[in-house]
């Protein structure tokens, strides 16, 4: 990263930040072809304004952030686009990685990593391990993530259990399998942007979102900035979380 999370104060979080942010940052390539530049153009200035987020987040007291990077549907797109996004990945860990860590930021990685081409996992693997430790924000980056295959695949785990012998069908709930998904240690998220306009999660969190506020922003990632950030922030503070209930909830 060209600047550090850390160079502005960090502000307290207030009552109505959001504690877990998770992002579907949509529209790169139709931000490149309306400058008629090409879509991997698109994907770099993404990459800016990722970071550009990341700081943000830190100053906004922010925990949790969740990015939707590769989506398993990605493998769809033409082989050059995704050459460029599997480039970007890779300078984006090799040159921001230690600005992270040195900011205090903490790298998960949540989707399926088998069939990943070897110095990607190994570069995965690489941010996790030397982030570990670290407190100021937790970065988690969903990478060849869809929520259908993560749910598939937690059932499948509690199924072996059962016809292994060591779980009873009745033990099996919703929190129960909620412990089996990638990453069941972190908290849903409480608000889910998604920019450009489009507005579905495209297989997203899906279990996590059950009672995330959605908030739809119509201006394309690689122009998405902290005035954007704030303003969704805005959005939800304004919301009345009620989880099911009647009664709003503060807090998260």
């Amino acid at each position: 990263m060209s600047n550090g999370v850390s160079s502005h104060p960090e502000e307290p979080a207030r009552p109505e930040t959001p504690r877990h942010v998770a992002i579907i940052m949509d529209g790169n390539g139709r931000w490149a072809a309306a400058r008629g530049l090409p879509r991997g153009e698109g994907h770099r200035r993404g990459v800016e304004a990722l970071r550009r987020v990341v700081r943000a987040s830190h100053e906004l007291g922010i925990s949790y952030l969740t990015i939707y990077s590769f989506s398993s549907e990605n493998w769809s797109r033409p082989a050059t686009e995704i050459g460029d996004l599997f480039g970007l990945l890779r300078r984006f860990i090799r040159n921001d990685l230690a600005t992270l860590h040195r900011d205090g930021v903490r790298v998960r990685v949540i989707g399926e990593r088998e069939g990943l081409e070897q110095d990607i996992r190994a570069l995965l693997a690489e941010a996790e391990d030397l982030t570990k430790d670290n407190t100021a924000l937790t970065l988690v980056v969903a990478f060849n993530y869809g929520s259908r295959q993560e749910i598939a695949q937690a059932a499948q785990r509690l199924a072996r259990e059962v016809a292994d012998g060591k779980r009873a069908v009745e033990t099996i709930t919703a929190d129960t399998l909620g412990r089996y998904l990638d990453a069941p240690d972190i908290p849903d998220p409480d608000m889910i942007i998604r920019t450009s306009g489009e507005q579905r999660l495209s297989n997203f969190l899906m279990w996590q979102a059950a009672y995330s506020e959605l908030v739809f922003v119509p201006i394309h990632w690689p122009d998405f900035d902290r005035a954007a950030l704030e303003g969704a922030i805005a959005e939800y503070a304004r919301r009345e979380r009620r989880f099911g209930g009647l009664a709003a909830k503060t807090g998260s």
